[in-house]
């Protein structure tokens, strides 16, 4: 059947949302008194619990996880935090054993020692760890105190190196380590990302003054977006002693926070202004924007948490983690929005216009009872956009070309997504050559081929001692060596106490992912199983751990993850368009809109970062691979957001329908009167997203670009284009809802409340009648 009369005469009492708002109009000092209490104790109760922020060992994926897991237990993982300082002859002619090479290594030992935060230096002529060219050598020492604030503490190491590389230029003389590499991230990654997250509010800020041209009106999204995230910050601490937490989840928090934070507030301030404009007074005008706007916030915010909720499905801690965070956030940024700020409009009246800037905002409204283009009489008088007008007369009147136009430059971009290729980014991908300890884990991975990050064997028994396991570990070695998986040397440290050995395997390959990788599945594969693989003694087991296995594992657990996530966002999200709108044609339509707009986005990540193209203009580089995380975490970010727009401009074109005017008719009032809020939030966001492109990070930057291209065609092409000529092509099919699915809740009565009674329109302009089949 085809809904269209039916729903424009549906009458009934008033839907969750209008009568949250009413509420909230109505005892406006509480409604507003109670979101500041609740803020505040959310924030109290969060301080005093503390956030936990440790990782449990038992979620890291695969081998790798495993021998975390027996460290952990044995107490083995809690060692110092190691460096290594390499000394290296450039020219080739200086050799590790020389008297000139043997001072240096001197020096080098006698600075760190004197900073006083090191201990257990090891000389290279002692421990044997010279290159087979003899050209090179490591000094090994570990840092004082607590490993996990190490490298609060490495920078006066790092000065000494420097300073003996000074005194010393005719060698190299470089430092890598735990604590020195920990340094580079917290400065490259945290206080980045920190400045980021500081320059949003800002932004976002001055995109709102453009908006709306008014001082407190631009203040008021941010302030809901600000408290929302706030006092999701209180509620996350809590639920951290259950899901452990970290400062990712906090940052992708305030990413998710603000951007919904700021539309749901713009989406509900800019119709109640536009009622007022029309000359509604203050109540009608409240009570309209909370039964539209309000309705469109709660479904589109249930959306987002259903797309959210996607992250749970992977397995992963960090993941879990940040779905979790948004999930809370975007509801809590939701309930502000339908309860506390009609409160706060109510209050301010019209002073919410205060603050007015010169010349902004000044945009062309519709005259009260002027004659539409279709030749509806306007009942409101919406903000249009010139711009939007313009080209939604050329779709409108062309829709087919238009959809074929506008389908085939997006599938274009889309189709460079098929070769996409993922990959944890190594140091020197990540942070590329402007660091200088990313060239000395390239020196010495060079000299010393898999020595900084070499693959970890961590042999467990109950009898750790048993001649069978000493035996079988020798094997190992031997058989390691000789099928190629590494160049040796391989060590091994016998913790008999603790019932574990460790083996360290240097493997072929080095900081080449794929070689490494190959080196591996090499010694998992064939080598221990061939070695180990007939060992008895009771306890026995034997993962294979290090940084390139934790790498390969979370990239398998990440492609494993893929199926069920995409699969539950996309299942959900159409049932719920499918019982907020009821109608067949739009909940399927919007799952393939918000596709293709992901789609294009990794189409944009794998021609930008995979192949190079135009790399440059973002300040990046062509890396190879896109980050393994990133595909998956874009999927419900952008899913989630793309349909926060499209739940918008949907229920705007419906609510535009069940008051009279004909489906084509509502598309052009639906999309002209939403097309500047959509834009002022897509504004805003494509603008935060690129400040994290700007980061030093290879992968943010990934992150950066991917979302606000993703954001910046969604908001354009698939809104302002691909929806209007696609439901101009389907018709009254856009209504569609076959009789089997006539047991649907009805979640659509908020509308029709709200609107004021239709005109009787012209002959030519009137809904056919309804179509039953």
């Amino acid at each position: 059947m085809y809904e269209g009369d039916d729903v424009a005469r549906t009458h009934g009492k008033a839907g969750i949302a209008a009568a949250m708002g009413g509420w909230s109009a109505r005892h406006r000092w509480l409604a507003v008194g109670g979101w500041l209490l609740f803020v505040v104790l959310a924030l109290a109760i969060g301080s005093v619990a503390g956030r936990v922020d440790t990782t449990d060992s038992q979620e890291v994926p695969g081998e790798y996880g495993q021998a975390v897991k027996i460290l952990d237990e044995a107490g083995l993982n809690d060692g110092p935090a190691g460096e290594i300082v390499l000394v290296q002859s450039t020219g080739g002619t200086v050799k590790a054993t020389d008297p000139a090479f043997r001072t240096v290594v001197g020096g080098v030992i006698t600075a760190v020692k004197d900073t006083g935060k090191v201990t257990n230096v090891q000389s290279p002529y002692d421990i044997d760890t010279i290159s087979a060219d003899g050209r090179s050598a490591l000094v090994r020492f570990d840092m004082l105190g607590d490993p996990d604030t190490a490298s609060d503490r490495v920078e006066p190491v790092l000065a000494a190196v420097r300073g003996v590389q000074e005194q010393h230029k005719d060698l190299r003389v470089e430092e890598f380590g735990d604590a020195s590499s920990q340094k580079i991230f917290d400065d490259a990654f945290g206080s980045d990302f920190k400045r980021a997250e500081y320059s949003a509010v800002p932004v976002a800020l001055g995109i709102l003054l453009i908006a709306f041209g008014a001082l407190v009106a631009a203040l008021l999204p941010v302030a809901l977006a600000m408290t929302a995230f706030l006092a999701t910050t209180g509620l996350v601490a809590v639920v951290s002693h259950l899901m452990p937490m970290n400062d990712t989840a906090n940052s992708v928090m305030l990413l998710v926070g603000l951007a919904v934070g700021v539309d749901y507030c713009l989406f509900y301030v800019r119709r109640e202004r536009e009622e007022r404009a029309a000359g509604h007074d203050a109540q009608t005008a409240l009570r309209i924007a909370a039964a539209t706007s309000g309705r469109a916030i709660l479904v589109s915010g249930v959306t987002v948490i259903v797309a959210m909720a996607g992250m749970l499905f992977t397995g992963l801690a960090d993941f879990q983690a940040m779905g979790l965070a948004t999930m809370m956030v975007v509801a809590v940024a939701m309930f502000g929005s339908v309860t506390v700020l009609p409160a706060v409009l109510s209050l301010l009246g019209d002073r919410v216009e205060k603050g007015r800037i010169p010349f902004l905002n000044r945009r062309k409204r519709t005259p009260h009872g002027q004659q539409g283009q279709h030749g509806q009489r306007a009942q409101h008088a919406p903000v249009e956009s010139r711009f939007w007008r313009a080209v939604l007369a050329r779709v409108l009147r062309r829709p087919g070309l238009s959809a074929a136009l506008a389908g085939g430059v997006l599938i274009a971009i889309t189709i460079p997504a098929a070769g996409l290729h993922t990959a944890n980014l190594s140091l020197d991908q990540d942070l590329g050559d402007s660091f200088p300890i990313v060239r000395a884990y390239d020196h010495i991975n060079e000299a010393f081929p898999g020595g900084p990050a070499p693959a970890r064997m961590v042999v467990k028994a109950d009898d750790i001692t048993s001649p069978a396991v000493k035996k079988a570990v020798d094997a190992f070695r031997t058989e390691a060596l000789a099928k190629g998986a590494t160049k040796g040397p391989v060590e091994v440290t016998w913790h008999n106490k603790e019932n574990v050995a460790e083996v360290a395997i240097p493997l072929v390959g080095g900081s080449d992912q794929d070689r490494a990788e190959k080196s591996l599945r090499l010694l998992r594969d064939t080598v221990r199983p061939d070695t180990l693989g007939k060992v008895t003694v009771a306890g026995f087991s034997a993962p294979i751990g290090g940084d390139t296995a934790a790498s390969m594992d979370f990239n398998e657990k990440i492609s494993s993850s893929v199926p069920p996530v995409f699969a539950f966002v996309v299942v959900f999200a159409f049932l719920l368009m499918l019982m907020s709108f009821r109608s067949l044609t739009i909940a399927l339509t919007s799952i393939a809109l918000n596709l293709l707009s992901v789609g294009a986005a990794y189409g944009i990540l794998t021609v930008v970062f995979q192949h190079g193209w135009g790399a440059g203009l973002v300040g990046a580089t062509g890396v190879g691979a896109v980050e393994s995380w990133l595909p998956l975490f874009l999927f419900v970010i952008l899913f989630g957001l793309s349909m926060d727009y499209h739940v918008f401009v949907v229920s705007r074109i419906r609510e535009a329908r069940m008051r009279g005017l004909t489906t084509r008719g509502a598309i052009e009032h639906g999309i002209v009167t939403t097309a500047g809020v959509v834009t002022s939030a897509a504004v805003i966001m494509v603008a935060v997203f690129a400040i994290f492109g700007t980061l030093s990070m290879q992968s943010m930057k990934q992150m950066g670009v991917g979302l606000a291209a993703a954001v910046l065609i969604d908001a354009t092409v698939i809104r302002g284009v691909l929806l209007p000529a696609v439901m101009a092509l389907l018709g009254e099919r856009n209504w569609y809802l076959p009789k089997w699915l006539g047991w649907l809740p009805d979640m659509t009565h908020d509308e029709a409340l709200a609107a004021p009674p239709a005109p009787e329109a012209p002959e030519a302009t009137r809904p056919q009648a309804a179509v039953r089949g």
